[in-house]
């Protein structure tokens, strides 16, 4: 499907042909180069492709054949300009914020949000001189309060994990322009075919693919996506110098001149290139493999979580049930104006009615099996207070809104009716 643009079908579609032009043998299937490098033509293409006077691949820490196609083609879903993949989604939050803040600078994010993103904010980047404030997901005055002169990103998640809360996005990004900061949303759990941030004024878009894109629990993966005119906020913003100096590392390059898109260009020739999260090709192979089929599967996720959601709303041993969804949810108009089809996909979470009935439930599931992952094929059930989101403190813990009773489902692919048996015989079996 030759010079198939951005806008020109559905994301069904695109999930299928994007990025693959069908060279060589013209294989239906995307060939996987599984090569650690590549040859030149002669010694001043080299030294062309590494002094960026040439784009070309130079060796699969930056860039190979197949995780090009992948790169291009979850641009091409998310309605981005390009996007840089990246060894794992913690890889790809991690490599977004290096890309906006050093030493001395700040970073906003919101306190409903995976428990080991928290962690990487307020305690590994501390180590790298950047401080880290948090904001009210559901009172953004909080967040503009907490601007200042060094902040340089606000991050939140479309759909929180696990307290799958949403956002409210418009709002988000129309801070973020007034106070020309780049606003960075983790899109992982709604995935491209649910929501799309950039409609609503996102800069930027973060993914695990080993979530729902994946959708087997076999593959990491990671992807950062820039929406298209990014470019404009970057270039001679104060904020962000490093996109308008000179770079040492290559002789003095200034990455405003060059006629690329500015933020994820910067992530593939600084970060990826000098720290190497690299993905490997094999893992976007199967990546792309999930892909194709994400569109059918988010919906019958979606579907199944709402006849769970449903179900555990009713029982009287269940105190309370997190789903959008629902119509009693605190989200649910915030659902209606972000979500396509006023679908929640499969991540749900509800309150035991005590710490040792949520150990029995986790503990007496047969279908659903323990583990931190979510987004698979497969239903998936995992206690945040002791394992996701274990490593932050009670105030925190309080803030994201994580108790002791908090479990979290991944609603999988099976029958509703039997994920709800099981369920069922969990949450009233007798200590």
């Amino acid at each position: 499907m030759p010079n198939l643009k951005h806008n020109d079908y559905a994301s069904a579609t695109l999930a299928l042909h994007a990025g693959y032009e069908y060279e060589g043998k013209r294989t239906t299937s995307v060939p996987l180069y599984q090569s650690s490098a590549y040859s030149f033509e002669s010694l001043e293409q080299a030294a062309n492709r590494f002094s960026l006077k040439e784009i070309g691949y130079t060796y699969s820490r930056m860039a190979n054949p197949t995780i090009d196609v992948l790169a291009k083609r979850l641009a091409a879903i998310e309605g981005g300009a390009m996007s840089a993949v990246v060894a794992s989604g913690s890889a790809a939050i991690f490599y977004a914020v290096l890309n906006l803040a050093e030493c001395g600078d700040n970073i906003l994010y919101a306190n409903k949000i995976y428990g080991g993103t928290q962690t990487l904010f307020v305690h590994t980047l501390k180590r790298l001189g950047i401080s880290c404030k948090s904001f009210d997901l559901d009172d953004l005055g909080t967040l503009e309060e907490a601007i200042d002169e060094k902040t340089k990103l606000i991050f939140f998640e479309s759909l929180s994990n696990p307290q799958i809360a949403i956002a409210d996005i418009e709002k988000i990004a129309q801070i973020a322009k007034k106070h020309n900061i780049i606003s960075i949303c983790d899109n992982t759990v709604a995935t491209a075919f649910l929501h799309k941030p950039f409609k609503f004024g996102v800069d930027v878009s973060v993914y695990s693919l080993t979530k729902y894109i994946n959708g087997q629990g076999s593959t990491l993966g990671g992807v950062i996506i820039e929406r298209k005119g990014l470019n404009e906020v970057l270039i001679n913003n104060p904020r962000y110098t490093q996109f308008n100096t000179p770079n040492e590392a290559y002789h003095g390059l200034v990455y405003a001149d060059l006629n690329l898109p500015l933020f994820c260009s910067r992530i593939l020739l600084e970060w990826l290139r000098n720290t190497g999260a690299s993905l490997s090709p094999f893992n976007a192979w199967q990546l792309l493999q999930g892909l194709e089929t994400l569109d059918l599967r988010i919906q019958k996720h979606s579907q199944n979580a709402l006849k769970i959601a449903q179900f555990l709303q009713a029982h009287p041993l269940v105190e309370e049930v997190n789903y959008p969804a629902l119509k009693t949810s605190p989200y649910h108009k915030l659902l209606q104006k972000y979500f396509k089809n006023n679908q929640a996909s499969g991540l749900l979470s509800f309150e035991a009615k005590s710490f040792e009935a949520a150990q029995r439930i986790c503990n007496e599931l047969k279908l659903f099996s323990l583990v931190v992952n979510i987004g698979d094929s497969k239903s998936l059930i995992i206690h945040p207070f002791s394992t996701t989101h274990s490593q932050l403190s009670e105030e925190e813990l309080k803030a994201a809104g994580i108790t002791p009773k908090t479990l979290r489902l991944s609603i999988g692919l099976e029958d509703a009716n039997d994920l709800i048996a099981d369920l069922k015989q969990a949450i009233e079996k007798e200590d």
